[in-house]
C-alpha cells in the first residue's frame, strides 16, 4: 500500500505564499485536494503524469499552480495570494487515470497537511 506524505504546511497571512511538497507516485496524475472545517473534501489543482496537463479550480486559478520536480521525485503545489478562505487541510492524492478531479478516481492519498491563513 503506498501512502502519501504532504510537506509545507503552516501559518501565514493573507497575501502570503506557501509550497506543498508530496512524492509522486511512478505512472499516476498527481492532484491536491483539501477540506476545510464543515466542508467537503474538493480538487484544488491536478497534473497529469507527462506533466503536459493540469487542471484547477475556479476558486484558485490564477493564483496557484502545480508542477513536478523530477530530480526530486515530488508535485508541488505554489500558492500564492492566499486568502482565509484557503484555510483547510490540503490532502495530495495520486490516480492511474489521465487527469482526473473526483476523489473516486484517485488510488493513494496522504494524510493531509493544515494550511491557516489569518486575516
Amino acid at each position: 500500500q503506498i501512502q502519501l506524505q504532504e510537506f509545507g504546511g503552516g501559518l501565514v497571512q493573507a497575501g502570503d505564499s506557501l509550497t506543498l511538497s508530496c512524492g509522486i507516485v511512478t505512472g499516476c496524475a498527481m492532484g491536491w485536494f483539501r477540506q476545510a472545517p464543515g466542508k467537503e473534501r474538493e480538487v484544488v489543482a491536478v497534473i497529469s503524469w507527462s506533466g503536459t496537463k493540469t487542471y484547477f479550480s475556479d476558486s484558485v486559478k490564477g493564483r496557484f499552480t502545480i508542477s513536478t520536480d523530477n530530480f526530486r521525485e515530488l508535485v508541488n503545489l505554489q500558492m500564492n495570494s492566499l486568502k482565509p478562505e484557503d484555510t483547510a487541510v490540503y490532502y495530495c492524492a495520486a490516480s492511474l487515470r489521465d487527469l482526473p478531479t473526483a476523489m473516486r478516481d484517485y488510488d493513494y492519498w496522504g494524510q493531509g497537511t493544515q494550511v491557516t491563513v489569518s486575516s
